[in-house]
């Protein structure tokens, strides 16, 4: 592919207009079409970011021949049905975080997306920051030896509203989902998907959803994971690994980190990398390296990673003993 990615956003609300103003920082891709059950809203969508084309439904959007990515901004209770009308009409996917509500909801998915010969990917938009790039690239040369213990945190307070997605049982809300799996997903950045142990605390409101919780990851050699998330109260909202010979932080929000200190042998490096938009540029991008590339899926966030951390948190889920309707 030479010519610009052309981009389609399915579901056009607040999560939609980030990425599409990140999408304004690409220089490969463009926005050609978005979906809405509202044209009203679609029209105005359309008109504030350019797209050339607007769709009343989602299905005739999954059918647009003439774009190449579809950007899913559902909720994620929809986000099983959403990605399988995409990916059965051959159009590479870009899911929004977490990739469904449970595990056997994302089995489902990728089965389609393999058969198929899809494209397709979980938008764990904070993997793709140059930030994290660089933390990766610390872990691998070794520079706090070797990583003993992960601290991530990720809480804020939202306006009681017993309907509103973050706290109705029937959208799969609570802490968990919405913002604990980016504490999660740091964690597996650090020591893998598959912890050997979890241990977890939550407390369930008035509507049965976690608004805040605890838990604990085990691994293999040792490492340990202290995370906690919510959606009822404010917390620091920043990530610290700490390791034999240093430690690395990332200070608040980690989660759209421009910035990691590390610390180890007596000195201190910082790197600074402000976004070029606002951070979800890169998860884009990565998706255009990757269908330029021909690539199914992307290496930096494999589909078996984002099964192994559905399946992590399911069972967290297990600790807290909060089941979804979607669950049975």
């Amino acid at each position: 592919m030479t010519a610009p990615i052309r981009w389609g956003i399915l579901g056009l609300g607040t999560i939609a207009r980030a990425f599409a103003t990140g999408l304004t920082a690409v220089p490969d891709a463009k926005l050609a079409a978005v979906g809405s059950r509202s044209v009203f809203k679609a029209k105005e969508f359309a008109r504030e970011f350019g797209a050339a084309r607007i769709h009343g439904s989602y299905e005739d959007l999954a059918k647009d021949p003439d774009v190449d990515a579809i950007y899913i901004a559902t909720p994620h209770p929809m986000h099983k049905d959403d990605a399988i009308l995409c990916l059965n009409h051959g159009k590479a996917v870009l899911c929004e975080k977490p990739f469904c509500v449970n595990a056997k909801e994302l089995e489902q998915v990728v089965a389609v997306a393999r058969e198929k010969n899809v494209f397709l990917m979980e938008a764990m938009w904070t993997r793709f920051m140059p930030v994290m790039a660089k933390v990766r690239e610390w872990l691998a040369a070794g520079r706090i030896g070797e990583p003993r213990l992960v601290t991530a945190d990720f809480g804020f307070r939202c306006q009681w509203d017993p309907e509103s997605r973050l706290l109705t049982p029937t959208l799969a809300g609570g802490g968990l989902l919405d913002v604990g799996i980016y504490t999660v997903a740091f964690t597996s950045m650090v020591f893998g998907p598959q912890p050997s142990r979890i241990a977890g605390f939550a407390h369930l409101g008035e509507t049965g959803v976690d608004e805040q919780a605890a838990f604990i990851l085990g691994y293999p050699g040792g490492g340990l994971a202290s995370l906690t998330c919510a959606v009822r109260t404010e917390t620091t909202q920043s990530a610290r690994i700490d390791g034999t010979e240093g430690r690395i932080e990332i200070p608040s929000p980690f989660w759209k980190a421009t910035r990691a200190t590390l610390t180890a042998g007596g000195r201190t490096e910082t790197i600074d990398a402000p976004h070029k938009a606002n951070g979800y540029e890169y998860e884009a991008m990565e998706v255009g390296r990757c269908l330029r590339a021909g690539l199914k899926e992307s290496p930096i966030v494999t589909l078996d990673e984002s099964l192994a951390l559905m399946r992590v948190l399911d069972q967290v889920r297990a600790q807290f003993g909060l089941k979804y309707p979607m669950d049975e």
